[in-house]
């Protein structure tokens, strides 16, 4: 059952990411395929968990979706034309509303609304009676968040390994939290709404 479940995102991801990698090495882009590497990682993780807790499929796909968005955000090059921030016109850089919003937002926002999901579904997995009440709404708000900031301490790491990577400054940082914080913040509010049970559930 969990092979008949995981085959077919399985399948989609590692084409993508077969596409990916030989992309990143034609374009000599260094940093992506550190990227690559970190995602491959992070793949054989939630696989492992997978067989602990198993996630939904809807869970693996949205995972499935948040890395292609990522390959195609550090490697899929715009028009110069478009309004971008920095030196690299790659997708990741494009102004979606000039000054405001960045692609590289609502990723972010869309990512880690995701990885809050996870740690619900972990959560559920491994204690199938759990409610989803304000404390563990908050606390898998919380782990969303922290592996936001895992995520900021990976591109540190890149900076410092790799020359001219694309990842920005400290107000960049500051805006990939607070979209960090957005998404976790609206995952934790379907889990309210939707789950089962929800309306009953007490601290």
């Amino acid at each position: 059952m969990t092979l008949h479940k995981l085959l077919p995102v399985g399948l989609f991801t590692a084409l993508y990411m077969l596409i990916a990698t030989p992309f990143a090495l034609a374009h000599q882009n260094t940093e992506f395929l550190f990227y690559i590497g970190i995602v491959i990682l992070f793949a054989v993780i939630i696989v492992f968990i997978d067989r602990k807790v198993h996630f939904s499929q809807g869970l693996l796909w949205a995972l499935s979706l948040w890395g292609l968005m990522h390959m195609l955000g550090g490697l899929l090059e715009i028009p110069e034309s478009w309004p971008h921030a920095g030196e690299h016109a790659v997708l990741y850089s494009w102004w979606i509303i000039p000054g405001y919003i960045k692609y590289d937002n609502p990723t972010h926002a869309y990512g880690f609304a995701v990885a809050t999901w996870v740690c619900w579904e972990a959560l559920k997995g491994g204690y199938p009676n759990i409610k989803p009440t304000l404390g563990i709404l908050a606390l898998c708000a919380f782990a969303g968040m922290g592996l936001g900031a895992l995520n900021e301490v990976i591109e540190f790491a890149a900076t410092l390994m790799i020359p001219g990577t694309n990842v920005g400054g400290y107000i960049n940082t500051g805006w990939d939290l607070v979209a960090n914080l957005i998404g976790s913040l609206m995952t934790v509010l379907l889990i309210a709404l939707f789950t089962k049970d929800s309306a009953n559930a007490h601290d």
